[in-house]
């Protein structure tokens, strides 16, 4: 599966888990200048913009120039800019009334984090970044697996210093450092029958990362991924993966 694909198949369930609430707390009044960073096809915008009134314009920020070619959002006007995000400071941001991102925050360094909250802090703005892994997940029905499974991609997330589930705790503290209010809430996906293919999707690259990780689980998980892909398409499997939205207020 492609990237693209990928993005195009979580999009209605990162809409579903994104925290509403933290939107009440942004300033109502338009214009808005809102930069989205790593953006992918702009599903963040597609989800916020209905929700904001006034009007909008959009900076679409991504690495991969071919998510930038058909990034865009309905009704408001938009620009796209290819941009290593790890390297924004404050003069990207500038005349941002907003800077969003979603499922972003796990895979970036510490390093990377704080370079992030001092761009957003230089340029004055709130910081809304949603669906952050919190390093939860359950599967209905249970097995004993389960939990070596979560351990190992936990792990992996961790790599080469990304901060995978630590990152809403270390960027939350780097924002109150920066002398932001910092609000938090819950944004889980909760994943069942209406939602096999991903379901599919998500657990084979949640098993392949975790055995990537330990590799004595590959022989262990062939039969479990298996019985599990088949509960799926049965409508029989139900899936909970624990996210935090953070938003960020100076």
């Amino acid at each position: 599966m492609s990237f693209a694909a990928w993005l195009a198949l979580r999009e209605p369930a990162d809409a579903a888990a994104r925290s509403r609430e933290l939107v009440g707390h942004l300033t109502p009044e338009g214009p808005h200048v809102i930069h989205d960073l790593g953006c992918g096809t702009g599903s963040m915008g597609r989800w916020l913009a209905p929700l904001l009134p006034g009007p909008q314009h959009w900076v679409l920020h991504d690495r991969e120039a071919t998510l930038l070619q058909v990034a865009g959002v309905p009704g408001v006007s938009v620009e796209t800019r290819l941009s290593d995000i790890t390297r924004l400071r404050a003069d990207d941001l500038a005349g941002a009334s907003l800077v969003t991102a979603s499922a972003l925050l796990d895979v970036l360094t510490e390093a990377a984090v704080q370079g992030l909250v001092a761009a957003c802090a230089g340029a004055g703005c709130p910081a809304l970044l949603t669906l952050s892994v919190a390093g939860r997940v359950d599967l209905t029905p249970s097995e004993p697996l389960d939990r070596r499974v979560a351990a190992a991609f936990d792990a992996h997330q961790r790599r080469g210093r990304l901060l995978g589930p630590d990152a809403v705790a270390v960027t939350a503290e780097e924002f109150r450092r920066s002398g932001a209010e910092v609000i938090a809430r819950p944004s889980p996906w909760r994943l069942g029958a209406a939602q096999a293919e991903l379901i599919a999707a998500w657990l084979t690259g949640w098993v392949g990362a975790a055995c990537e990780q330990d590799a004595e689980l590959t022989a262990e998980t062939g039969a479990y991924a298996r019985r599990r892909l088949a509960q799926a398409a049965a409508g029989q499997l139900a899936v909970t993966v624990d996210h935090v939205d953070l938003l960020a207020l100076p």
